[in-house]
């Protein structure tokens, strides 16, 4: 469990901020912005149930990977999960 204070961000989200810039500087402000934090990756276990969770609800709510990869990452810290994206959580 995290404490109340320290917040980390997904490894995957860091990557998909990465795969949305174009160019050197803008890879080089996402670290600058992103440099106080530090990641979490899942474990394999949160991938199981991951995967799981993704059978299940892809095709009913268009479930997206790295969403359900990113709660279950959340999960298995027992911290709470900020987003933006209120249709996938």
């Amino acid at each position: 469990m995290l404490s109340s204070t320290e917040l980390r961000l997904p490894g995957l989200v860091v990557m998909e901020l990465i795969q949305g810039c174009r160019n050197k500087a803008e890879q080089d402000q996402v670290f600058r912005d992103l440099g106080g934090y530090r990641t979490a990756w899942p474990s394999a276990s949160a991938c199981d149930n991951a995967l799981r969770d993704f059978v299940r609800f892809k095709l009913s709510y268009n479930l997206g990977l790295l969403d359900v990869l990113t709660a279950h990452t959340a999960i298995e810290l027992d911290a709470p999960l900020h987003t933006f994206n209120q249709k996938h959580y």
